[in-house]
């Protein structure tokens, strides 16, 4: 099975999705991530959803799962890259993906990670 590459930058993880998300690779991408988190002590999360042409509501939970996970691993999560019909599809679909910032593009995302680092504990 394939992986999703989880790069450290700094006190963050980026992950950048380039193949189309199937259930499992979303749940091996959460079972990754938090065991990246806990390995590496990071503190924000960044994903880039920048070429995921659609979403349905298992990838959208699964994204909503994964937050909400690096939240009690202590790390702060931001979903960058969202296209347009993604979040159309999000939103007909209920999802509103609590506690998942979001941003434009990846240098915004790392904005709001350093931003979210530099106000202190949460």
């Amino acid at each position: 099975m394939d992986r999703i590459p989880i790069l450290k930058m700094g006190a963050f993880l980026l992950v950048t999705i380039q193949v189309d998300m199937h259930d499992r690779l979303a749940m091996a991408l959460q079972d990754d991530l938090s065991n990246k988190i806990v390995e590496t002590g990071a503190r924000g999360v960044l994903i880039d959803i920048s070429s995921l042409e659609m979403v349905d509501s298992f990838i959208g939970r699964m994204i909503a799962n994964i937050a909400s996970v690096a939240r009690v691993l202590d790390a702060e999560t931001v979903v960058v890259g969202m296209r347009p019909a993604v979040a159309i599809t999000l939103v007909e679909l209920g999802l509103s993906l609590h506690g998942v910032r979001t941003a434009l593009d990846v240098e915004r995302g790392m904005e709001l990670l350093e931003t979210a680092l530099a106000d202190g504990p949460r």
